[in-house]
């Protein structure tokens, strides 16, 4: 008889788990965004020799880290690979919701953040991946620039009151950094102002408590009923297979007793030959007249 393989529900579980780990551990250049430019830097802020240049400022949008070595970034759609970013730096890893700031100064030899082109004349700004083919995120220059404001992506209201995000000239320049530094009402100030007395809360509290306890009670449930059935099956392919399988709990003080005393008698030969008949037999016993008490004296000696 074939024994089937019977797989335990945390093996699925188990899986579960590394495939999302898998996938939030994996890096995707695909999260990586054009966040701000500034192209006429006149009298703004300087790079690491003191020189004001143009630069552009990338987002790593996913909650990942993710390096942009390997990739290219170019002025010019019909030369994709124009320059390289140099692999293996960790200058070049950009830490999740974070940003990194490469200067378009056309001084390429100044270091890896250092692009081989200039933004002053350029139209068009593109990322690729490693490839050279694929884009990951493209940024035309259309506007005319102005001196000292940058260029980024900004949130606004549209007609139906929702935020929404697009490009546009900033207050201030933000490099390497969010572009957006005003206060803003936090989630928990705003759930305040549409519930103050807090039975809201409270209710909402109670529900993921007994929510939970639900979940909880229907997963044990599960799992129990699950081991119950294998353990019966278990059972069943041993007795198909001519092996008893019963337990001492089963079986009544007087069935065990009738038990026991039958195989003494069995082992003592103490039984009958046949199961209707009762079966006497004369023990003879091999003795001396001369030690028998009745060949001795009768009576006492006067």
């Amino acid at each position: 008889m074939m024994k089937k393989t019977i797989y335990s529900p945390a093996w699925g579980i188990i899986l579960f788990l590394l495939l999302i780990t898998g996938q939030s551990w994996a890096q995707n250049v695909g999260d990586l965004a054009f966040n701000e430019i500034l192209v006429l830097n006149d009298s703004l802020n300087v790079d690491e020799f003191g020189d004001n240049g143009s630069w552009i400022e990338i987002f790593n949008k996913g909650y990942n880290t993710v390096d942009i070595g390997g990739c290219y970034l170019t002025n010019d759609l019909e030369n994709p690979t124009k320059y390289w970013i140099p692999s293996g730096d960790p200058i070049t890893k950009i830490p999740s919701r974070c940003y990194l700031l490469f200067w378009a100064d056309n001084k390429p030899s100044r270091g890896i953040l250092h692009l081989n082109f200039d933004l002053r004349d350029s139209k068009v700004i593109a990322l690729y991946d490693a490839g050279g083919r694929t884009l990951i995120d493209k940024l035309e220059i259309n506007q005319p620039q102005q001196s000292n404001i940058s260029f980024g992506i900004k949130e606004v209201e549209n007609e139906e009151g929702e935020a929404v995000t697009k490009w546009d000239y900033l207050d201030k320049i933000t490099p390497a950094s969010n572009n957006d530094h005003t206060r803003r009402v936090s989630s928990g100030e705003q759930f305040v102002k549409y519930d103050p007395s807090g039975l809201g809360m409270t209710m909402i509290a109670m529900a993921v408590v007994f929510t939970s306890l639900a979940l909880l009670y229907v997963f044990f449930k599960t799992i129990g009923t699950f081991f119950v059935r294998r353990t019966n099956k278990a059972k069943k392919a041993k007795t198909a297979e001519g092996t008893e399988v019963e337990h001492e709990e089963d079986l009544s003080g007087e069935v065990s007793a009738a038990i026991a005393m039958a195989l003494h008698l069995y082992h003592s030969e103490f039984h009958d030959e046949e199961n209707t008949v009762l079966t006497i037999k004369k023990v003879a016993r091999t003795y001396s007249p001369w030690s028998s008490k009745i060949y001795t004296l009768r009576k006492y000696p006067n």
